[in-house]
């Protein structure tokens, strides 16, 4: 049952990830698709989806924020990118403001998935530095 989540859980990953960055193209090029109402709901039947099997992964393998710091800094990092992709789409201001929370929004995303690939809550940053 874990590895069928976590399965689930990975295919909503990608999808998240590849719905954002769509409608990050659509949004900067003005296309009518943007405002579609499926455009509108699909990401967060997505993103529910990849709630819901996050809670379920954590319930199984007993690795919880607050507990696990890996699991505390993905957390974190969803709160970030989710403030950033509103920024990105929705409430930016300007173009640029736009560009600007839409390329911080996607490193977000890849830092969240190092972390879970490496079960290390610097994730890529500990390459960096």
């Amino acid at each position: 049952m874990y590895q069928a989540l976590k399965h689930f859980h990975v295919t909503c990953v990608i999808l998240s990830i590849s719905g954002f960055t769509l409608r990050g193209w659509w949004m900067f090029s003005g296309h009518r698709l943007l405002n579609h109402r499926f455009t509108r709901t699909l990401p967060h039947v997505i993103d529910t989806g990849l709630l819901a099997s996050a809670i379920g992964l954590a319930a199984m393998s007993g690795q919880y924020p607050l507990q696990a710091s890996w699991v505390t800094a993905k957390v974190v990092g969803l709160i970030g990118y989710i403030f950033l992709g509103t920024v990105a789409l929705k409430r930016g201001k300007t173009r640029s403001v736009r560009a600007v929370a839409f390329i911080a929004a996607v490193l977000v995303f890849s830092w969240i998935v190092s972390v879970a690939l490496s079960k290390n809550p610097a994730g890529w940053v500990a390459l960096v530095g």
